[in-house]
């Protein structure tokens, strides 16, 4: 999403700042996201060092949840008449994108708030997260902030002492959301500091210490599994599981083999079990107790994952601009179980021959293809957008030092990839055809460039 260039509230001097007034999380998934986690409407300033929300109108909607909240900073100091104007247009909208049979009464009933806070615990509150909580969690970023304020290393080892209770588990997810934020918001002196305080609260903190320890554990085990290579069996993972020093230990392991906890593989713990002596049998059977519960735990969570991301994906097919979203929402792609969900829909879509869905998953696809996709595809991409030959040709003019072997590859891997879908597919069909006559002009081209040296 594009920056704007706001006056910081403090000093007045010009900063730049990601300014949102609508936060529709029906037609924009991550919106919300970007609303709590301050990405979105907060200033950080180089100059005065101010940091906080910029005052500015705010709708927010959740078709889900019947939610359509108002907010309209009293700091700017307008009149009810205007700040109408201000926001009527923003719900508009929110009506104009949902078809007839999702728009409920609440839509004529928007909720206003005089603060900006409180309207975040009411959309916190929609989600099950009680006032207590919030209490928590304002702690734990008062406790970062003053941490990143003071200088003392020593002043700041006590602080970690006396704060022993906040620092738990939800301590540590906040503070890695916090240095994911700073760096992609381009804050890095912000987040080398806070990479550099989060070494002194593992150290200094009993949590912090067991998940140091976790973290060593998962080393260890890897370490373990490297050794083996190649000649891992479902015997030799009994063989390691039996030996792991530490439930840790075991924990580590099942996390990084859980595909091979399968029933042949505790068949043949079962066998193992049957032949042992009276001694050896009952820590087996306490093993395999352990190891049952430690995959049906993991299996609970992926099940969780899953769930989640087929909600998200499926949020994402059902919003107007579906590229948009995507582009908007980028970093939440950066995860095997959303994918491995997207291909699944994209194989269902293709056996349902449910072309309209294929088409939209296709372009969430293509959408993060070319966010990392190399130069070379964005050619390919204007080769496939040319309207004729001759405009191809102009393309290639254009672009003579990207044209090499590889890009005559790529085009052609390109058509390897969309030849299984053509025949259930006529968009399939139809781009391989334009992919073969971007081919066939690259090599002409490439020919024509070869004689002429």
């Amino acid at each position: 999403m594009p920056q704007s260039q706001i006056a910081c509230p403090r000093c007045r001097q010009p900063i730049t700042a990601q300014v949102e007034q609508l936060f529709d999380i029906s037609a924009d998934p991550g919106a919300k996201q970007r609303l709590l986690g301050r990405v979105s409407n907060y200033a950080r300033c180089p100059f005065c060092g101010f940091e906080g929300p910029i005052p500015t109108p705010i709708v927010y909607h959740d078709n889900d949840k019947e939610l359509l909240l108002t907010f309209f900073p009293p700091d700017l100091g307008l009149p009810v008449n205007e700040q109408e104007k201000m926001v009527g247009p923003l719900i508009t909208q929110v009506m104009n994108r949902l078809p007839a049979e999702k728009r409920k009464g609440y839509l004529l009933r928007p909720h206003s708030f005089l603060t900006y806070q409180s309207m975040i615990e009411k959309i916190l509150e929609a989600d099950g997260v009680t006032k207590e909580m919030l209490d928590g969690q304002q702690k734990r970023i008062d406790f970062i902030q003053r941490l990143l304020q003071t200088t003392a290393a020593d002043v700041r080892a006590e602080m970690i002492k006396e704060n022993a209770a906040l620092l738990d588990e939800a301590f540590f997810g906040m503070f890695n959301r916090l240095i994911e934020a700073a760096i992609q918001s381009g804050q890095q002196p912000t987040a080398q500091a806070m990479s550099a305080l989060q070494e002194e609260l593992l150290e200094g903190s009993e949590y912090g210490r067991q998940l140091r320890g976790q973290f060593q554990e998962i080393e260890a085990a890897v370490k373990t599994l490297q050794e083996v290579g190649q000649g891992l069996t479902r015997e030799k993972l009994l063989e390691i599981f039996i030996a792991a020093p530490s439930d840790a230990r075991l924990k580590a392991l099942v996390s990084l083999t859980r595909n091979g906890l399968d029933y042949s593989f505790f068949q043949i713990l079962t066998e193992q079990i049957e032949k042992a002596s009276s001694d050896e049998r009952a820590n087996l059977e306490a093993l395999r107790e352990k190891l049952l519960d430690l995959t049906n735990q993991m299996d609970k969570a992926l099940e969780a994952q899953m769930k989640a991301a087929d909600e998200f994906i499926e949020q994402i097919l059902n919003a107007p601009d579906v590229s948009q979203v995507v582009a908007q929402n980028m970093e939440q792609f950066n995860n095997e179980v959303i994918a491995q969900v997207l291909e699944t829909k994209m194989r269902e879509a293709t056996q349902k021959q449910d072309n309209d869905r294929l088409q939209k998953i296709q372009q969430i696809v293509m959408t993060l293809q070319q966010a990392s996709a190399p130069p070379e595809l964005e050619l390919v991409q204007a080769l496939v957008d040319a309207p004729d030959e001759a405009a191809m040709q102009q393309i290639l003019a254009e672009n003579e030092s990207m044209i090499t072997e590889e890009l005559g590859g790529m085009i052609g891997s390109l058509m390897g990839q969309m030849e299984p879908q053509q025949a259930e597919n006529p968009e399939a069909a139809a781009l391989i055809k334009k992919l073969e006559a971007a081919y066939r002009v690259v090599l002409k081209y490439q020919m024509k460039k070869n004689l002429s040296q």
